[in-house]
């Protein structure tokens, strides 16, 4: 024995030589390994480097001739194409060039021509400007107008102050035009069913007046008075408008200076009308008093109004298309026109060809220099703009000229040369195909079996196969023909006859290792814990801790036997024997003790509450196994003997947290100098076929030489480290750093599922394009005055919306709604009392079981070819799981529905808190108070964008809120009246069919009672989960209450009727409540273990009740004293 005043050590003390012995054993077996590869690697690269050589050399031949013989082909036809484009397009613009030039001519032809019609008829009459009317109008104005294509040509005059008045005299006189010419219109266009009647003359005043103000000319004169035009208008009142309005004058500088008709910039689109705005252009045609002297003087104007894309119909081919035409001018102005065919297209305004084929540019002036202006002098006078037509090939047009003659020729060659290749290359590849495959398969054996079995072990299964297999070849065909005939099969293992006929041939593969340490590791409470989990839950802890523990043993050269459910079987000094094999195993064993401790308080971030009370009891026993490969189906390498069955023992008679070792493994501890490693365990241990046996516990930290009686159970037990004593308020500081350290795990875990059911939340909200309302409107209103108030019979579900689900991909949250979901939830979790029961980690207990619910309804294949079949599973789960907020609004009312528990029940709340208690009129006070203070915290401004992730909109806050008004208020199972309501509801939903209720009621009505009972059995969800989980609750609710009733707050002490209270709310809650998630029908196999749990607990507690009470009661009467008389 060690003193009291001796140095503490632990497994990690070891000396260096130690160390350095496994580190220099670990580099052997590492060096071994990459020796054996890299001479399997140099053997595969002399076989292969010559044929690798040759056939490389020869491909690349074979591929260099065809590459270059391809490109050049390719390259070839490819520059026939483009020739070939660009002929054909610069042959379609100067096409393009001839006939626009000679249209734009028509038009100033057919205007120039009206002006000297004008001059005429003042000449011919003897009038005198502005007073000139020309005869017969619209018969010269619509042969000007067929001539040139242009819309409107009009001759306005121009009028001076002091000509006012017997200009509007003239007007008056001479209206008679204007019937003249709408007669003439409406005879020479019969259909478009115009008569006299649809021209407006009311309007007899002629007077020369603006348009803008209606009054007089605004502007300076001379006025541009419209007088006649033609086709007519339909209105006399636009006779004599003043054209200064719309700009007729700012081309006076120009006429007057070049003496010749010009362009006008394009008319801007009117507000409102940019969507069917077309580019219009006006020509003014100058009107000389006569025309007999070259300095006569202008007195007018003719203009012609045309749109620039009636002049580019008819420029190509039917079937030609793809010409981009952009019209410019010198105004700054440019609109872009597609040509295809004998149609033109206005695409928009601005340039907007391609810019890569600038080079490829066709500029069609619409302008000539003369030998009195240059082009210089033309632009430098404003008032008029210089237009052009640049002509594009686009790559639509180009496209058409890309033929697949170079595609296919080239094709041609690469086919030809890739059938030579493959025509060389098929020998080889079959062989190395072949090669491939033995080398994969073999490396897999080898794998599998290394894996399987020691190093030993495998090279001499390895040899045996190669000795029976040579043998084989050794027979000449009719002998094994002969052998085949008989036998009826040619393995390895082939069975003697008669007698011997389940005996094996050959000698079993099996040693004796005499010295060897053996350790059973097993995870106390996994059973518990695995019964509130999903079987992927269940595996993800194994393989986390089975994989930890594999790299451990790797690293300190121990050897995996098996594992067997949540037991881990390993062994030291075999196959390689070595002396330290009993020090080696105690480094594992404290490795993996310590490891597993860490992995939990990880994995309890993922797999929820209670993960981190999983420890791991591990037993070791030192002597001789019997090893070898098992032959059979599933052959494996197997351990037997007494040091198997004593390590079980141990490992069985432990503690969670603890290395229990047998006297003889502390034996080799002693002999290698660990004895301060070791401590006896108070207590002799009795084991099934062993008799009282001497133990002790191997020290796995460095806090002390001493342990004490380890007869606590596993939920007393904190870890394996070997204490001494500790000072109350030591005890009370460690106990509130391990519950804030649990608490904080506990946050992370409810964030991270409801964040999880958020996404799909807000993913399912987008891929909603308008959601379809329920016909009847949500009866909720915001001015209720209690949460009982709200609770509804029936919550409105979404209608189905058939392939929907899947088609959903989750949506990234943010991080400032995950930050202010964190927050929330911590916010909830300090709301919550340190109450034994009623606490944060009971809320995390119910919303694992809720989830665990949930998952387990069966959710509607979206993408099912039948659609009826979705339908069908939609109403088959009532549109829970359809519905993504629903599911949300669960796991959110499982987190908040006790918090701010007081700790007693409601009756005693009542009697404590009146004030609260009238507030809430004596109904559901606890429940309505956690639902209102939660609430409230949602409606806090540092939540907003978590409440708008929740529920946007008013209607999905409605919805959420009475989802968990329902979900809260359904936990209240003590309220007779609400059960006797419930239970009510409940027949109604599900005893009978309602005829009078439509079928969308019925569905809906089953979904809101599913919810509550799911969130009802969650709440007691421990009574129907493990006997353990439920001994584990059910004393925490007992040490609640007793504690109650010690403080003076309640009158009954509830150890006196708690036995005969079990029974009964077993029997007339829990197990007609497990029957009714049976009866749902819509939560599979969960259903019956909850159930099956409850049954059995209910056994359990009427066999083992009485003395569990009177354990719980003695725990608590320690822990909390008695009450004085």
């Amino acid at each position: 024995m060690i003193e009291d005043d001796d140095r503490s050590w632990s497994v990690d003390d070891g000396d260096d030589t130690s160390d350095a012995e496994n580190r220099s054993s670990n580099l052997d077996t590492n060096e071994q390994e990459k020796t054996e590869e890299a001479a399997v690697a140099e053997l595969i690269r002399h076989e292969t480097r010559w044929v690798q050589m040759w056939r490389v050399f020869t491909l690349l031949i074979l591929v260099a001739v065809s590459v270059t013989v391809s490109t050049i082909t390719f390259r070839l036809l490819q520059i026939q194409d483009v020739d070939e484009f660009k002929d054909s397009y610069t042959f379609f613009a100067a096409a393009i060039r001839n006939a626009v030039e000679s249209q734009v001519r028509d038009i100033f032809s057919a205007g120039e021509m009206l002006a000297g019609q004008v001059t005429k008829a003042a000449t011919e009459k003897d009038e005198k400007f502005p007073s000139v009317t020309v005869d017969l109008f619209e018969v010269i104005g619509r042969q000007a107008r067929e001539m040139s294509g242009i819309l409107e040509i009009t001759w306005s005059p121009y009028v001076y102050a002091d000509q006012f008045d017997a200009y509007a005299s003239y007007s008056a006189e001479n209206i008679g035009w204007l019937n003249e010419s709408a007669a003439l219109y409406v005879d020479d266009n019969p259909a478009l069913n115009l008569t006299l009647d649809d021209f407006d003359l009311s309007d007899t005043d002629y007077s020369l007046m603006s348009i803008m103000t209606g009054g007089p000319p605004v502007s300076a004169d001379p006025w541009a008075a419209r007088w006649q035009s033609s086709p007519p208008p339909n209105s006399s009142y636009v006779i004599n408008i003043d054209l200064n309005d719309y700009g007729a004058n700012r081309s006076n500088a120009a006429i007057e200076k070049f003496r010749m008709s010009v362009m006008t910039a394009v008319v801007d689109p009117r507000p409102g009308y940019e969507a069917s705005f077309r580019p219009l252009c006006a020509v003014a045609h100058p009107v000389f008093e006569n025309f007999f002297d070259e300095d006569s003087e202008v007195v007018g104007k003719v203009f012609s109004l045309f749109l620039w894309e009636l002049n580019m119909v008819n420029l190509l081919p039917e079937g030609v298309s793809g010409i981009v035409a952009v019209l410019k001018n010198s105004c700054n102005q440019s609109y872009t026109y597609a040509l295809d065919g004998t149609l033109v297209t206005y695409l928009g305004m601005g340039d907007m060809h391609d810019p890569r084929y600038d080079d490829m540019e066709t500029v069609i002036p619409f302008h000539k220099a003369t030998e009195k202006f240059t082009k210089e002098e033309l632009l430098a006078v404003e008032g008029h703009c210089l237009f052009y037509l640049h002509v594009y090939p686009s790559r639509e047009f180009e496209e058409r000229y890309n033929s697949s003659n170079p595609v296919q020729a080239t094709t041609m060659l690469v086919v030809a040369f890739a059938f030579m290749i493959t025509a060389f290359l098929m020998f080889d590849t079959f062989v190395s195909r072949r090669n491939r495959k033995l080398l994969i398969a073999m490396t897999q054996t080898s794998a599998i079996v290394s894996s399987l079995f020691p190093s030993n072990v495998r090279d001499r299964i390895f040899a045996q196969a190669k000795h029976d297999n040579d043998e084989k070849k050794a027979l000449n065909g009719k002998s094994r023909l002969k052998t085949f005939l008989s036998d009826g099969n040619d393995g390895d293992n082939e069975m003697g006859d008669e007698n011997d006929q389940y005996m094996y041939k050959t000698k079993p593969i099996a040693d004796l290792f005499p010295e060897t340490t053996v350790l059973f590791a097993d995870l106390a409470g996994f059973t518990a814990w695995s019964s509130m989990r999903e079987p992927t839950q269940v595996f993800i802890l194994l393989e986390t801790i089975y994989k930890a523990m594999d790299d451990i043993a790797k690293a300190r050269r121990v050897f995996k036997v098996e594992t067997v459910g949540d037991c881990y079987v390993a062994v030291t000094g075999l196959p390689d024997p070595r002396k330290d094999h009993a020090v080696a195993m105690c480094r594992f064993a404290s490795d993996c003790v310590q490891k597993m401790n860490v992995l939990t308080k990880k994995l309890e971030v993922i797999l929820g509450p209670d993960t981190t009370d999983l420890q791991m009891r591990v037993g070791l026993h030192s002597g001789p196994v019997t090893a070898g490969v098992l032959r059979g189906e599933r052959s494996r390498f197997q351990l037997f003997g007494d040091t198997m069955n004593t390590a079980s023992r141990m490992e069985s008679n432990g503690l969670p947290g603890k290395i229990h070792i047998s006297q003889e493994t502390v034996r080799h501890l002693i002999v290698a100098g660990k004895e301060h490693w070791v401590v006896p365990r108070e207590e002799r241990v009795v084991a099934k076929g062993k008799g009282e046996l001497q133990t002790y516990w191997l020290v796995t930290t460095k806090a002390s030489n001493h342990t004490r009686s380890e007869t606590a159970s596993s939920e007393t037990e904190t870890t394996g480290d070997v204490v001494g004593t500790v000072q109350p308020a030591a005890k009370d500081a460690i106990a509130d750093t391990m519950t804030n350290e649990k608490t904080d795990r506990l946050v992370k875990w409810n964030v991270e599922v409801l964040a999880a059911l958020l996404k799909k939340v807000v993913a399912h909200r987008k891929g909603a394009v308008q959601p379809k309302e329920s016909t009847r409107n949500a009866s909720f209103s915001k001015v209720t005055t209690t949460p009982l108030d709200e609770v509804q019979e029936i919550i409105r579900m979404p209608v189905f919306k058939r392939g929907k689900g899947s088609q959903i991909k989750e949506e990234d949250l943010g991080t400032a709604v995950l930050e202010q979901l964190r927050e929330y939830v911590s916010a909830i979790a300090s709301m919550y009392r340190r109450n034994p029961f009623h606490n944060f980690e009971h809320a995390s207990h119910v919303t694992q079981s809720v989830v665990k619910l949930l998952s387990r309804i069966v959710a509607p294949d979206v993408d099912a070819g039948n659609s009826d079949l979705e339908s069908t599973l939609h109403d088959y789960t009532y549109g829970i799981t359809s519905d993504p907020l629903t599911q949300f609004a669960c796991v959110f009312s499982a987190l908040i529905h006790d918090a701010d528990h007081a700790g007693i029940p409601n009756t005693q709340l009542i009697v404590e808190n009146p004030q609260l208690a009238k507030f809430y009129k004596d109904k559901s006070v606890a429940e309505q108070n956690s639902v209102d203070l939660c609430w409230e915290l949602l409606q806090d401004s540092n939540f907003n964008d978590l409440r708008a992730a929740i529920c946007p909109t008013e209607h999905d806050r409605i919805r959420f809120r009475q989802l968990v008004v329902n979900s809260v208020m359904a936990t209240d199972i003590m309220d007779k009246d609400l059960k006797a309501l419930r239970n009510m509801r409940w027949e109604k939903a599900f005893a009978g069919k309602n005829h009078e209720e439509s079928m969308k009621d019925a569905v809906d009505r089953k979904a809101t009672i599913v919810i509550e009972h799911l969130i009802q059995a969650s709440d007691v969800a421990h009574t129907m989960q493990h006997w353990h989980i439920y001994r584990k609750w059910n004393q925490r609710l007992f040490e609640e209450l007793y504690c109650a009733y010690i403080q003076g707050r309640s009158a009954t002490d509830p150890s006196e009727n708690w036995y005969k209270g079990e029974i009964g709310f077993f029997d007339f809650y829990i197990i007609p409540l497990a029957k009714k998630l049976r009866e749902c029908g819509v939560f599979g196999v969960s259903s019956d273990e909850y159930l099956n749990y409850a049954e059995k607990n209910r056994q359990e507690w009427e066999a083992r009740g009485m003395e569990v009470v009177a354990s719980m009661v003695e725990a608590a009467q320690r822990k909390f004293g008695t009450k004085s008389m």
